[in-house]
């Protein structure tokens, strides 16, 4: 385990009554403000209780954390309260991709797992996930216990359990090495860009190419909880510095992994961003036309309808979820999902496990373009032509509470016909409020939609629009921004 540094050990009375509530997947705040380690161990509390009711305590937990500051030792915190009630940890000895752990759960049959992680946050958020028993993000179901013992302050004290600190990449590269065609890859000969963003992702890709001697250059692979000039989030801005390798190094493809691998985003041989609507529509292409797995699609409410189109060409059911992917998860759980995804490009599949793996598809990607035997750019294009021009954006507009209350209930409301003298067609409610438009889009592109949404993990409202042109798409992305601001 990194470091050395004691743990604090005190507790204020003013911490103790902080009011803690879980998003979409697991808790995030600011460090220092609402994340403490007194509160790190209200919700490690909160998870031991939910354990010892619910699963097999002697199945033990399983810990990980990520690159962001004080992660390991808030680790050991949330570890030491988990022993304490009696359950037995097993600790990562070094920063860990999310899959890991959930894949360690699953392969190990322990009752959980903990992973301290902000995932995409900026650099002074820190979080905790908690990683159901079948190796993925917990049902809605769990998280409203976990988050109901942390309101009612519970820490269940036990004989005192052990914990054992263990490597837990070796195993976890074999799984993912297992789903790709590591050969077929080498052979294509060809190049490839690794950005980890200076998040837990960091040296597993570059191992997996070079042990293989598949030609990549990586970047921003070194220890950095500042994170400086970005988030650790796979889209623009932040992957200017891929898209600058990708070109300068003559790669055919780039890929980045967010703070804690989970999530992917990728740039074309040309520098252009690719974001995860095509690399989902790519990947869901590929699997169908080349792999045929059988299984339905799955896909979050604020993601392309491409998807729906590649979906119904080859007879596949196609489901639609609620935002966050516990909500994939828990579908997976029921029945045979193919592949399931999400905005923020988190996707997964059920024969390797119900979780998101920026790794697994960071190869699944460079074996698409092995097999195909073209680079990323020429894949997204074949598909838009295909299937219609399908373009998205997002705005995220950090505003108070009261006014994005408002513009919520306004956006539901029967009165709102219309968006910038654009009628509303219809309006779907599944997470947040979709506005489908009647606007011209000149032949068989996207269906325009915005959507507003309430982030379920930071204080902002976020706008999701897609359309048949890039233009179309910013001017509804305008015309959704001063409705959010109009009275």
């Amino acid at each position: 385990m990194p470091g050395t540094l004691p743990l604090p050990t005190t507790e204020t009375q003013e911490s103790k009554t902080d009011v803690i509530k879980f998003g979409t997947d697991g808790w995030r705040a600011v460090i220092a403000d609402d994340f403490t380690f007194t509160n790190v161990r209200r919700v490690a509390g909160a998870i031991a209780s939910y354990v010892l009711k619910h699963e097999d305590a002697s199945r033990g937990v399983i810990v990980g954390y990520d690159t962001r500051f004080g992660s390991p030792w808030f680790a050991r915190a949330a570890a030491e309260v988990l022993a304490c009630a009696g359950i037995p940890v097993l600790l990562a000895d070094d920063y860990v991709p999310t899959p890991a752990i959930s894949y360690a759960v699953k392969t190990k049959g322990a009752a959980g797992g903990v992973v301290i992680t902000s995932s995409h946050n900026p650099w002074n958020w820190n979080g905790v996930k908690f990683k159901a028993k079948f190796g993925g993000s917990a049902t809605p179901a769990i998280m409203k216990i976990i988050e109901e013992e942390t309101a009612a302050g519970v820490r269940p004290k036990g004989k005192q359990a052990a914990i054992e600190e263990a490597d837990l990449k070796p195993a976890y590269m074999q799984a993912v090495c297992r789903f790709a065609d590591l050969d077929l890859i080498a052979k294509a000969k060809f190049k490839f860009a690794i950005d980890c963003m200076h998040g837990s992702g960091r040296g597993v890709l570059a191992k997996i190419f070079s042990e293989r001697e598949i030609d990549f250059v990586a970047i921003r692979q070194d220890v950095n909880p500042l994170f400086p000039g970005i988030n650790p989030e796979p889209i623009e801005p932040h992957v200017s510095a891929l898209q600058g390798t990708v070109v300068k190094e003559g790669c055919h493809a780039g890929f980045a992994t967010d703070g804690d691998a989970d999530r992917i985003g990728a740039v074309a041989e040309d520098g252009s961003f690719v974001d995860s609507h095509k690399i989902f529509s790519v990947l869901l292409d590929w699997l169908l036309r080349r792999k045929q797995w059988p299984g339905e699609v799955v896909r979050a409410f604020n993601t392309t309808k491409m998807l729906d189109r590649i979906a119904a060409r080859h007879g596949r059911k196609l489901n639609e979820c609620a935002i966050g992917f516990k909500h994939i998860a828990d579908l997976m759980m029921e029945r045979e999902i193919l592949i399931g995804g999400e905005e923020s490009g988190g996707i997964g599949y059920s024969r390797y496990l119900p979780e998101r793996d920026g790794i697994l598809n960071s190869l699944l990607l460079a074996n698409v373009l092995a097999e195909e035997q073209k680079p990323l750019g020429e894949l997204v294009k074949r598909l838009q032509q295909e299937y219609g021009a399908h373009y998205y954006g997002r705005l995220d507009l950090h505003i108070d509470d009261q006014l994005k209350r408002n513009t919520i209930e306004r956006a539901r409301s029967r009165d709102t016909t219309s968006l910038a003298k654009r009628a509303i067609v219809r309006k779907e409610h599944l997470d947040g409020t979709k506005f489908f438009l009647d606007v011209q889009t000149n032949g068989n592109g996207a269906e325009p939609w915005v959507l507003f949404r309430a982030s379920g993990t930071e204080p902002l409202l976020r706008i999701y629009a897609e359309a048949a042109s890039p233009d179309i798409v910013k001017d509804i992305l305008g015309a959704a921004e001063k409705f959010v601001y109009s009275t």
